[in-house]
């Protein structure tokens, strides 16, 4: 009876985290994290771990399907992935120090909300709006919201997706499709780092629980991205917002539980 919880626990985990991964973007973390706290009573700095690892597989292969569509900026995502990933260590670090329950409040609201964002007001910048906008004044911005960025992944296991994902489309102006991607690419190397952080300073995590959500998370979050990269623009939009929008409400719910 245990196992089939665990079972049923991070496959809705998992296909939460990605669905929002391989729509949005979205950290594993912000689903994954509640979820296996509130109905396996995992401790929240672990259970963090363990949606970060989750992250890694969801967001590479997710960056790899937008990749292959032509939807990633990796040449501007090097500067802010290098000062996230600095940041997410210095974030890691600290929340080790914080109490537990000050964690994930901040990404559950800001899920909701840009959920709403993009129902309410698209984005709708095309590729080539993008590429009249000036290299240096746009890498000064990767660097800056990316230490930004980093801090709060770290720091949360959370809500970095959301907000570059928010950054790249509002403050850098980069169309849908290739913000996503070009989170993804960025995300599968601060989750990683993420990961690593966490069971170095704290313990290691349940294998079959890490497991179960590493699959699952992996399946839905590639099932979303090819859904992602065929999509129109209003189409994807309104997917992604309904999605967070969605998630937002059950992660509070299940943080009222």
């Amino acid at each position: 009876m245990e196992l089939f919880i665990t079972v049923l626990v991070t496959f809705f985990a998992g296909m939460g985290a990605g669905l929002g991964t391989g729509f949005a973007g979205m950290s594993a973390a912000a689903v994954i994290s509640p979820m296996l706290i509130t109905f396996l009573n995992i401790d929240p700095y672990v259970a963090v771990g363990i949606a970060l690892s989750s992250d890694v597989l969801a967001s590479a292969v997710s960056a790899y399907t937008y990749g292959k569509n032509k939807n990633i900026d990796i040449r501007n995502g090097l500067v802010m992935m290098l000062s996230v990933l600095l940041f997410t260590v210095v974030g890691s670090y600290t929340s080790s120090f914080v109490p537990s329950l000050t964690m994930g409040s901040f990404s559950t609201v800001m899920t909701f909300l840009l959920g709403i964002k993009f129902i309410v007001r698209p984005v709708m910048t095309t590729k080539e709006t993008m590429a009249e906008a000036s290299q240096k004044k746009r890498a000064v911005q990767s660097l800056l919201c990316g230490a930004l960025i980093g801090f709060i992944c770290g720091f949360v296991g959370a809500g970095g997706g959301m907000m570059m994902l928010l950054i790249l489309t509002s403050v850098l102006g980069y169309e849908l499709k290739t913000a996503v991607g070009t989170s993804v690419f960025i995300m599968s190397f601060t989750a990683l780092t993420g990961a690593v952080s966490h069971f170095a300073i704290g313990s290691m995590p349940d294998i079959t629980v890490t497991v179960l959500c590493i699959l699952f998370t992996l399946i839905w979050a590639q099932i979303a991205a090819r859904y992602a990269n065929k999509a129109k623009p209003e189409t994807l939009n309104r997917a992604v917002g309904i999605v967070l929008v969605l998630l937002g409400t059950v992660i509070l719910v299940f943080s009222l539980v």
